[in-house]
């Protein structure tokens, strides 16, 4: 199955367009493990274990695990969602951006060595940048669109004189990924749910690609709005697919031997209130 398959299967068996991110903090934990890095698989495979069956896709960011010398705790984290939850996508939250050969590695990195059914990417650097992604069968690589951070506007809400019509720079990267740069059909965007107006200005130059939103939680994002602002369907299938993704507000929502639960509740919450605005 493509990336793109295993998403709106997993949509349609979980009822959910929730995303958990798996950005493991040690001195987040529960008071228990508070601070011990060597339990970061054991944190996420227990939060995967209690959230598997409400979502659509798990988002492990690969900074948290890289900055505790943990990459080997994410590859056994990745082995063990393909496990438990074989019809739920892995997005790698990587953010890679790099060209030639550099490119080809992290492509291995991504879809090789952690075996994610798609990655998140800068474009920034261009085309050659994204193209060695786009040679893996059926995986998904998400651009950097219109991203929630402040700092977003130093960049995606400049015009660029250069080209026909003066986009801005986010409405010029989605029209690249809903057109020419689309070789496998697999591409996705990454749209902030803080800017809800946004997210429709994304999905109006890019009816069908799947949209990956961060921001929802403990960044502030309305669930509601940005189901309305990026969700399409058409004669009850969706055509314009969306990842909410929320992260902090569900993993760390007890400091208790009872977080995963807590992170369940958390997170069916918050797939109901998302299904909810579907209508």
């Amino acid at each position: 199955m493509t990336f793109l398959d295993m998403l709106s299967a997993a949509e349609r068996q979980n009822a959910s367009m929730l995303c958990v991110g798996l950005d493991p903090e040690p001195t987040k934990f529960p008071d228990r493990i508070k601070g011990d890095s060597n339990k970061i698989y054991d944190f996420c495979a227990a939060i995967v274990d209690a959230t598997a069956d409400l979502v659509n896709s798990f988002k492990p960011q690969i900074a948290y695990f890289a900055a505790h010398r943990a990459e080997g705790q994410l590859e056994r984290l990745m082995e063990h969602m393909r496990r438990v939850a074989p019809h739920v996508p892995i997005i790698l939250d990587a953010k890679r951006g790099d060209i030639g050969s550099t490119a080809e590695q992290y492509a291995i990195e991504a879809f090789e060595r952690y075996g994610a059914d798609a990655v998140t990417l800068s474009p920034f650097m261009g085309w050659d940048s994204v193209a060695p992604y786009l040679k893996y069968h059926g995986k998904g690589a998400f651009l950097l669109c219109r991203t929630s951070n402040p700092g977003g506007d130093d960049l995606q809400n400049q015009r660029l004189a250069s080209v026909e019509g003066q986009p801005l720079m986010y409405e010029h990267v989605a029209k690249l990924a809903q057109g020419p740069w689309n070789l496998n059909g697999q591409l996705g965007l990454v749209v902030g749910a803080t800017y809800p107006k946004e997210i429709e200005r994304v999905r109006e130059l890019a009816p069908t690609l799947p949209l990956l939103i961060p921001g929802v939680g403990a960044q502030g994002g309305d669930a509601v709005a940005t189901v309305k602002a990026g969700l399409r369907v058409t004669n009850g299938q969706t055509t314009g697919p969306i990842i909410v993704n929320s992260s902090r507000a569900i993993l760390y929502a007890s400091k208790e031997d009872d977080f995963a639960q807590a992170a369940r509740r958390v997170a069916l919450q918050t797939r109901d209130v998302l299904h909810a605005a579907r209508g």
